[in-house]
């Protein structure tokens, strides 16, 4: 049953990114430096590696945040959006900032990559805690 509750929880912040990305699509690509084809859509878009790499690391993330949870007791839907928010907000967007600020990377991709971290590990903390 754990393991479905994680593979739900990652679906599901993958189902945001998917969202969050299709919204902020062109600033994204002009942030990120992302070559587009002549049609406007990026010229890798019919790669599948970004697209797996995602999900098998969103499982990751969900399954480690699974085990902070039973560890800490974090058991109702309250307590798993507001840490699943402090994960997101004060560990993984301070360290993609880092990255990021070190590659020399624009601040709009700061705040477009951290803010999918906050919003998909939100997303993980609350259903994490659903069943």
């Amino acid at each position: 049953m754990e393991f479905l509750n994680v593979l739900v929880a990652a679906i599901a912040a993958y189902a945001c990114g998917a969202v969050w990305y299709m919204t902020l699509a062109k600033p994204w690509m002009a942030a990120a430096g992302i070559e587009v084809g002549e049609d406007g859509q990026p010229k890798n878009r019919a790669d599948p590696v970004p697209y797996i790499v995602s999900i098998l690391c969103l499982i990751i993330v969900a399954g480690m945040m699974r085990h902070v949870f039973a560890l800490s007791a974090i058991d109702t839907v309250g307590k798993g959006l507001m840490s699943g928010l402090g994960i997101g907000l004060f560990l993984a967007t301070p360290w993609i900032a880092t990255n990021y600020t070190f590659a020399d990377r624009p601040k709009s991709l700061i705040l477009i990559d951290g803010g999918y971290a906050t919003i998909g590990c939100t997303v993980m903390g609350i259903v994490l805690t659903l069943f």
